[in-house]
């Protein structure tokens, strides 16, 4: 039998791109990355469901993005650790639109290290908070497993479906402490990068290839990205020092990452799946 030789004017075609018709539903939505992975979506031509905890961050997202584009655009106030409520959305949203084409976990934890003036510094191991451990695993794997359980699951059944998991640079490095530095401050007061942020991202990425496998026969695609720094007008001092760490120099700029979101829940990545997709202008390659 003759192999079938993929046409490669086709293969470039801008179709393979294009989400028309298609919904999608983009968890921590209210969010810096969030809003961005959800235009992104909506720029090709889905229609981004944004979900978060914050019912009137979330809904002006949405709002704002439908403004912009002029296109159709929801946010919806949802607990992703709860599934009841993740249950709701998924009927709300084949109630509204009667289908599922999409799934990006985005949502996360990423609190801030300092400490409040006089308290140890909670960042470090030894004082990390159990209280903070459950919630950031909550957040960011359990509310993507079941998140998947629910969406993925739906679109598995309907044997076509993306789902997305936005991973990080340190899911596959671990956190360079050194950045986070204060000068002056004694060594068991200097703030580092939460454990939990570090475990979450990795477990996010064994999720990924879990989820392929099981649904490799199912006509779902799961994949993660894992993204490096974005400027966020961080402290200056900080930006340097993290820039240093990374080939290119630089932190990435907010909206870096939208044409890999959109390779990665289009057709143009039809033959990917269990991948891992590291943008992080070199960093994890020093």
């Amino acid at each position: 039998m003759k192999s079938q030789i993929p046409n490669p004017k086709s293969q470039m075609s801008g179709s393979l791109f294009d989400l028309s018709g298609r919904v999608a539903v983009i968890t921590g939505g209210a969010g810096f990355l969030g809003r961005r992975h959800a235009e992104a979506i909506a720029e090709a031509g889905s229609v981004p469901v944004l979900i978060d905890i914050d019912g009137d961050a979330v809904r002006a997202a949405a709002s704002g993005l439908a403004s912009r584009l002029g296109c159709r655009a929801e946010g919806v106030c949802a607990d992703i650790t709860n599934e009841a409520d993740i249950e709701g959305v998924l009927n709300n949203v084949l109630g509204r639109f009667g289908r599922l084409d999409i799934l990006v976990n985005n949502a996360a934890n990423n609190p801030k290290m300092e400490a409040a003036g006089g308290q140890k510094q909670w960042s470090r191991l030894e004082h990390f908070p159990l209280d903070s451990w459950n919630l950031d695993l909550a957040v960011g794997l359990t509310g993507a497993f079941l998140c998947s359980r629910v969406f993925g699951a739906h679109m598995a059944r309907e044997r076509k479906g993306v789902v997305l998991n936005i991973a990080s640079d340190l899911g596959v490095i671990a956190p360079d402490q050194r950045i986070y530095r204060k000068d002056g401050v004694p060594e068991e007061q200097q703030p580092v990068k939460p454990v939990t942020y570090s475990v979450v991202k990795h477990g996010l990425i064994g999720l990924t290839k879990y989820l392929a496998t099981y649904w490799a026969g199912s006509g779902v695609r799961v994949n993660a990205l894992s993204p490096g720094g974005v400027f966020n007008g961080q402290d200056e001092a900080f930006v340097k020092k993290l820039s240093n760490l990374i080939p290119m120099g630089r932190m990435a700029n907010a909206g870096e990452y939208k044409a890999a979101v959109i390779f990665l829940v289009s057709d143009a990545s039809s033959y990917m799946t269990g991948a891992n997709v590291v943008m992080d202008g070199g960093r994890s390659v020093w």
